[in-house]
């Protein structure tokens, strides 16, 4: 648009490139919320479950809170292709990476997050982080399969993966496709760059149902034993997509959440060893979600109930 005061953008990061063709005129179903955390018993669990070798942040602390929700509330743990709700056979939560500095983004996800104790989630997401950061590992060998496209096939090849990716549940990591790469839920930590609070969109083409965008730790006045005290606070912003979760099962899931950051010691315990994802969960609520990895990891439901967790399909209708 010349004489206009615009000029095109340069040097954009394969994110930016990519986001550019992902989102439309606003038309989603998304619902946001946002929770504020006393984080006092959570820091100082933390400090006690953090060793030389692996230090736990609030970000592994998080994805480890959100997969007890979905473990809660199996019925949310689900993807929508086309116009059908299909359920996940595990609870996978994705947890992003910044790269070059903050310029890019990209994520690992952690399968099975329900089954590993927030020791094994944080020495997972710190090796897959380093290779992310290095071009390795997530969703880099993804972005680099779908930037080969030029710019004006973008968009259609973005479609096209999706399409074939879950509609017809085909596997494309042979052609460096990573399969299902963003789980459930994502969670991005924007307190490490000094953010209180923020929303966070649904991203299209993920299918992840749940968007939680954490921020800093601040003292804040709360009422602790009828007396007003400056207590370290953290704020998180939440987004869902109401296809899939309403507020029944968002505050549901919201409860799990706040229970397990506001008192980790009493709902996760000081863990004694490494977690196996192939183990017994040994605090597993009922109605947790079979963890095995049958197919392409989804079934099918008919219309019914969003409560009902029997292995029945229901259509995308509310």
């Amino acid at each position: 648009m010349p004489g206009r005061g615009f000029k095109p953008a340069r040097g954009l990061s394969a994110w930016r490139r990519i986001a550019l063709e992902l989102w439309d005129d606003p038309r989603d179903p998304t619902v946001y919320g946002n929770l504020d955390i006393n984080m006092r018993r959570a820091l100082a669990y933390l400090e006690a479950v953090s060793t030389p070798e692996v230090k736990v942040t609030v970000t592994h602390l998080v994805a480890k809170a959100i997969a007890r929700g979905l473990a809660e509330r199996p019925e949310a743990n689900a993807i929508v292709a086309g116009r059908r709700i299909y359920m996940r056979d595990s609870i996978d939560v994705y947890c992003q990476v910044v790269r070059e500095s903050g310029r890019d983004l990209s994520g690992v996800k952690i399968v099975d997050a329900d089954r590993k104790s927030v020791v094994d989630i944080a020495g997972e997401l710190a090796a897959s982080a380093a290779k992310v950061r290095s071009g390795d590992d997530g969703s880099e060998g993804t972005k680099r399969a779908v930037l080969k496209a030029p710019s004006f096939l973008l968009g259609p090849m973005i479609s096209l993966i999706d399409y074939v990716s879950y509609n017809l549940q085909l596997d494309l990591r042979r052609i460096g496709v990573a399969y299902d790469q963003f789980g459930t839920a994502m969670v991005s930590n924007v307190g490490h760059f000094g953010v209180d609070h923020g929303l966070a969109p649904l991203v299209p083409r993920s299918h992840a149902a749940i968007v939680l965008l954490v921020g800093r730790v601040v003292d804040r006045p709360v009422v602790e034993d009828g007396e007003v005290r400056a207590a370290p606070c953290m704020q998180i912003g939440c987004t869902f997509d109401h296809r899939i979760i309403d507020g029944y099962q968002g505050g549901a899931i919201e409860r799990i959440v706040r229970e397990t950051l506001e008192d980790p010691f009493k709902h996760l315990g000081l863990p004694s060893r490494s977690s196996s994802a192939d183990a017994p969960s040994p605090a597993a609520a009922p109605g947790t979600t079979s963890n095995g990895h049958s197919g392409n990891g989804y079934t099918a439901r008919q219309a019914g109930s969003a409560r009902e967790t029997g292995p029945r399909a229901r259509d995308g209708s509310r």
